[in-house]
């Protein structure tokens, strides 16, 4: 009787432990960090409280880094939400094209981030690059797209949204069959506009397919830096440069290790303040049929 009692709690123990080895644990160690002044070499660590903390909120780098994210995030999850939706409602439709095309727009997302970086640096190429050189044919001057201060940042999302649209749409076309046929029978029954049906029926059934994407995203997009470390390395004046860069610099760079786990700490608490407050508004608005 007692070991059908406890049969659960070991069936689940390794996953259990698991989880607090690689997940509570690099946590629990991080905050511990944060509040050290520690150089990576010495075995020493110095208490020093919230130090770390104050540092970095009086660093006018670390708030033009905290900008440089939020401005990401949004462009990106916006625009990636946008396109995916679009494409998603053109694409939900059987035969050979359609699938094609489907396959097409979702190769993207298994190319590793490195080729994709270093695709784009050649396409965004100042002298050399195919953008520059398509704006060229009518009659338009080159772009610095990735050394002008006012177009890095834009740049990065470009690549960011060209990379998940493919994703979040076959997500969107998925979401889109699930919906049942009979809510746009009766739909058109009652002569319903097709705008008033999306309005009405299909967006409200996509609500689930939005919350996940939406979530995912975010994450995502706060956790940016493959292409960023390749692209730009945070560059030019640092205006390309967010959280995760800022703390792998400071961290593995500079060996600042308690003020890198302070900006870490931060960024944990931002994500989970954020996804928080979007369940918290969001989750009732959510039709699960």
């Amino acid at each position: 009787m007692a070991w059908n009692r406890l049969r659960p709690y070991v069936m689940i123990s390794p996953a259990i432990v698991i989880f607090c080895l690689f997940f509570i644990y690099p946590i629990g160690y991080m905050i511990y960090l944060s509040m050290h002044e520690w150089n990576f070499v010495s075995p020493d660590k110095q208490f020093v409280g919230l130090q770390n903390f104050t540092t970095l909120f009086a660093e006018r780098e670390f708030v033009e880094v905290m900008q440089n994210t939020f401005t990401y995030t949004a462009l990106t999850v916006s625009l990636t939400m946008i396109i995916s939706l679009i494409l998603a409602l053109w694409l939900n439709h059987n035969g050979t094209v359609y699938s094609f095309v489907q396959g097409a727009i979702f190769s993207p997302h298994i190319i590793s981030l490195v080729s994709v970086s270093m695709l784009w640096m050649w396409l965004m190429d100042t002298d050399y690059g195919l953008l520059n050189w398509f704006l060229n044919l009518f009659g338009l001057s080159n772009v610095s797209w990735l050394t002008d201060p006012s177009t890095s940042l834009f740049s990065l999302v470009i690549v960011a949204v060209w990379k998940g649209i493919g994703f979040n749409t076959l997500i969107f076309i998925a979401g889109l069959q699930s919906i049942p046929r009979d809510m746009y029978e009766a739909a058109q029954l009652d002569e319903s506009s097709k705008l008033r049906t999306f309005w009405k029926i299909t967006l409200p059934m996509l609500s689930p397919t939005l919350f996940f994407l939406t979530i995912i995203s975010l994450i995502g997009s706060f956790q940016v830096f493959e292409t960023i470390s390749i692209m730009t390395k945070g560059g030019p004046i640092n205006s390309t440069n967010t959280f995760v860069y800022y703390i792998y610099e400071y961290g593995f760079r500079y060996f600042k290790i308690g003020y890198s786990s302070a900006a870490g700490v931060l960024l944990l608490i931002i994500v989970g303040l954020l996804t928080i407050l979007y369940f918290r508004l969001l989750a009732k608005r959510v039709h699960y049929r």
